[in-house]
């Protein structure tokens, strides 16, 4: 049996034909006028006396189109239409269908379009994994016109491995003016550890951007219920966290955004992600954060080649970094103590020997900067010179912030 729209389409196309046949009859007998028949079919008078011609030298069958009952030039194959459902609903299973279309034009060498793949796929009842909801009436901001001038971050918690392993959090930023995403990270949680490595990897391979858009979370600032400290206090005014002191240091702005809705192009993101990252995921089998992680910068750059766009300016306002800033230094988690009078610094469980030198017989009491590494190394400075340096034993420990003194 013929699938009822094929069936409808065949029936509609036979009555057409059969009302053009009646009122060019008519119009040979002198029943109808030219005007009329025009009038009944859609049609102009100069064609409804090409019919008339037609159906007089061939009778019925000038009606019929000449490509009726043929192939279409265009059709696709059988085999090519059955390839494209069965890995629709096995290999790329989940898929959008603008993804799909793009995986099989590179994977597969199927060149189709992805309206050609909707309506194999409609016609076979699969419909597409991605709903979208009619969006809110918004003004959008404009994007700024130049590279590197802000870039949005943020964090997104959300189940990437679909039940395969841990929830993880990525972590990313996304050029305002460019749409392009210059790094992300996968970490077990939003925490000041990947925000430094993200932003070290943006810094590495782009530069120091102008300004950071992030919402208020107190990673970048300190919340209204966080105590202050005697010295916060002394000094009439909070401290920065670890991450805004980056900030400061690098020369960033720091902005803060009053709603999610305010991040629009990073909260957008998110969703192209949440549907295109993970299907990448599924497919390379990813169950745990390092595959995660490898997954992620395989697909990075196919993403920005596929999604950013050219700046409206295209000099950039990514600033280089001096030959005088030592990054590994500047992305650390760094502490003011006292030095005790047994020459060493505690820093939580940890205690750092401080061995004599040079400039002083004994450091007791003297003021000293901690700084701990990303890589987990922890090195003591006095006056912006090293006097002790204790190397990391963990290469993939997880730094947190030590809570300051009060």
């Amino acid at each position: 049996m013929l699938p009822l729209v094929t069936h409808k389409k065949k029936l509609a196309s036979s009555q057409k034909d059969k009302k053009r046949e009646f009122v060019l009859r008519e119009l040979d007998a002198h029943r109808m006028t030219a005007t009329e028949v025009a009038r009944s079919l859609g049609l102009s008078e100069r064609q409804v006396r090409r019919l008339l011609a037609a159906y007089r030298a061939e009778g019925a069958a000038a009606v019929t189109h000449g490509n009726r009952g043929h192939t279409p030039i265009n059709a696709l194959a059988p085999g090519v239409r059955q390839t494209i459902i069965d890995l629709a609903q096995t290999t790329y299973d989940g898929f959008n269908q603008t993804h799909f279309t793009e995986k099989l034009q590179t994977h597969h060498g199927l060149v189709v379009s992805r309206a050609t793949v909707q309506r194999v796929l409609s016609d076979a009842g699969i419909r597409s994994p991605r709903h979208h909801r009619r969006p809110e009436h918004r003004s959008r901001r404009e994007r700024r016109p130049r590279p590197g001038m802000l870039l949005q971050v943020d964090g997104s918690h959300h189940d990437w491995l679909e039940g395969r392993g841990p929830y993880l959090t990525l972590l990313a930023g996304i050029d305002d003016a460019t749409g392009e995403v210059p790094a992300a990270t996968f970490r077990d949680e939003e925490d000041a550890h990947g925000y430094m490595l993200l932003l070290r990897s943006i810094v590495q391979s782009h530069g120091i951007p102008l300004a950071i858009y992030s919402d208020r979370h107190s990673i970048f600032v300190h919340t209204e219920s966080a105590a202050e400290t005697i010295e916060e206090q002394l000094a009439g005014q909070r401290s920065p966290t670890q991450v805004g002191r980056i900030l400061e240091d690098l020369g960033i702005e720091l902005i803060l955004a009053l709603s999610p809705q305010a991040k629009g192009r990073i909260e957008r993101l998110w969703g192209t992600f949440q549907d295109r990252l993970v299907s990448e995921l599924r497919l390379a089998k990813a169950s745990n954060r390092e595959e995660a992680n490898a997954v992620l910068a395989t697909i990075l750059p196919q993403h920005n080649a596929r999604f950013a766009r050219p700046p409206k300016e295209v000099t950039s306002c990514y600033r280089a970094v001096p030959a005088s800033l030592n990054l590994a230094t500047v992305f650390s988690f760094q502490y003011e103590r006292t030095v005790a009078n047994d020459n060493t610094v505690r820093l939580g469980s940890d205690i750092i020997q401080i061995p004599a030198s040079r400039e002083r017989s004994t450091y007791a009491k003297a003021r000293s900067r901690i700084c701990v590494g990303l890589d987990g190394s922890i090195t003591v400075f006095w006056e912006g010179r090293r006097i002790a340096h204790q190397p990391s034993t963990d290469p993939n420990i997880v730094l947190r912030a030590q809570k300051l003194r009060r």
